[in-house]
């Protein structure tokens, strides 16, 4: 796979002289207010900052990183899949996959956690368990053994469901779960390639949707996704200096910089061996 193609003290002072509990909508730990319906920032495994956490909300498409985990948990990478006919009437982002194409599984992986096309995932959903039913069924057991309790599953792709539901816990929890497959790492800080069937007819490019990937300093992953009852929702990760931060956004308008600014306050933090107090 090829390779990953600041921290101002400002933003930190910021941050310390947001206003306390009860000024406007913060609550403590919520230096940030209202940039997300809920947000959760954790530094090195560490919850730091959240606002509302536990709310359940619709997850767009960081569903897929579930999707993306099953797979790479159920499937050889060299495997090859056959395009459904349900995959191929798959609506919103899309490769552009006919009924009868025939990719590797490690093609439509790429395509679904990068490109994050709907076609692509349904195909995988369909190889793994029959159908994207029974492979709804396998992520709603997957997500009650990870003791996701704000978790329901409807689709395999993330399209708005009636009780379609995760919280930023959850989803922060998944994520870390999914970054630990050193597959799903390497491949999710890819900014971009191609990916065919294997008869080498059809040629797709995929480029990662997830803008801070190349263009912020240490960003590793994870996924991003956006749908109308969602709104833009980002599960963000970085690494710099032996730190990693990891940012769960659901419904943040202004995402992509709000990001930024989040994980810039994040890294000037003191580590906890420099705090004041540390032994």
């Amino acid at each position: 796979m090829p390779p990953l193609r600041a921290a101002p003290l400002l933003v930190l002072c910021l941050v310390l002289l947001a206003p306390a509990a009860g000024a406007g909508t913060q609550a403590p730990g919520d230096p940030f207010g209202a940039v997300a319906s809920s947000y959760l920032v954790k530094v090195d495994g560490r919850e730091v900052w959240a606002r509302a956490p536990d709310l359940r909300l619709p997850p767009a498409s960081l569903t897929k990183m579930m999707t993306g985990l099953l797979v790479l948990e159920r499937a050889g990478l060299g495997e090859t899949v056959t395009v459904s006919r349900a995959a191929g009437r798959e609506t919103g982002t899309r490769l552009g996959l006919a009924p009868g194409d025939r990719l590797l599984v490690v093609d439509l992986l790429a395509a679904t956690l990068l490109g994050s096309a709907n076609d692509a995932c349904h195909a995988l959903a369909d190889h793994i368990a029959g159908s994207e039913d029974r492979f709804v069924a396998r992520m709603n057991a997957r997500a009650r053994r990870m003791g996701l309790a704000g978790t329901r599953f409807a689709n395999a792709c993330g399209h708005d469901a009636p009780g379609f539901r995760s919280t930023a816990r959850d989803l922060a929890r998944l994520a870390e779960t999914a970054m630990g497959n050193p597959v799903f790492a390497r491949m999710v800080r890819i900014v971009r390639g191609e990916v065919g069937t294997v008869d080498g007819r059809k040629t797709f490019p995929v480029e990662n949707r997830n803008e801070l990937i190349g263009r912020y300093r240490g960003a590793v992953g994870v996924k991003t996704g956006f749908t109308e009852g969602a709104g833009k929702c980002l599960v963000a990760a970085a690494e710099r200096d032996g730190r990693r931060v990891l940012l769960v956004l659901l419904n943040a308008p202004d995402r992509w910089w709000k990001a930024e600014e989040m994980l810039d306050a994040a890294f000037a933090l003191p580590s906890p061996a420099t705090a004041p107090g540390a032994p």
